[in-house]
């Protein structure tokens, strides 16, 4: 039996989407000041924002956390891949002069922020291992992960 005759019509949407209407229907509430303060810089996947065109909800979901957004040099349309795209992830790195996770984690490293928000589990896993190349103590969180530390329960 093919999906197509499951009779199902869905739509698909992304878990920053989903958190972020979430927010705005008053569904999860923010509190605590748990991020207040704190810098943040944000990873734009590729198929995310490139593919999908979608930057803004990650960003507003970021910005209801009362933290402060620092940009990475390059953001949005104009991101760098964290280097997992195309299951890069699972295979050893290219010839070149540096791998591109780890020119990724320097961009987030050069933000002074204390935080790196992902939206993808694979780029979680390729910052995180930037940051362990670069010996820097920086947190890589999805923010799923950084709403469950900050919903008011």
């Amino acid at each position: 039996m093919s999906i197509l005759n499951w009779g199902g019509n869905y739509k698909v949407i992304h878990h920053t989407t989903f958190i972020n209407n979430l927010i705005k229907e008053n569904k999860i509430k923010i509190g605590g000041g748990y991020y207040k303060g704190k810098k943040i810089t944000y990873h734009d996947p590729c198929y995310l924002g490139r593919a999908n065109g979608i930057y803004e909800a990650p960003r507003e979901v970021i910005d209801k956390l009362d933290a402060e957004l620092v940009e990475m040099k390059s953001c949005k349309s104009k991101s760098l891949c964290c280097g997992a795209g195309g299951a890069q992830m699972f295979k050893e790195p290219e010839k070149g002069n540096q791998d591109i996770n780890i020119k990724r984690s320097e961009e987030a490293i050069n933000t002074d922020s204390e935080i790196v928000a992902v939206s993808c589990p694979f780029c979680n896993t390729m910052m995180s291992d930037g940051m362990t190349a670069k010996q820097k103590n920086m947190d890589v969180l999805d923010i799923a992960q950084m709403i469950e530390k900050a919903e008011d329960l």
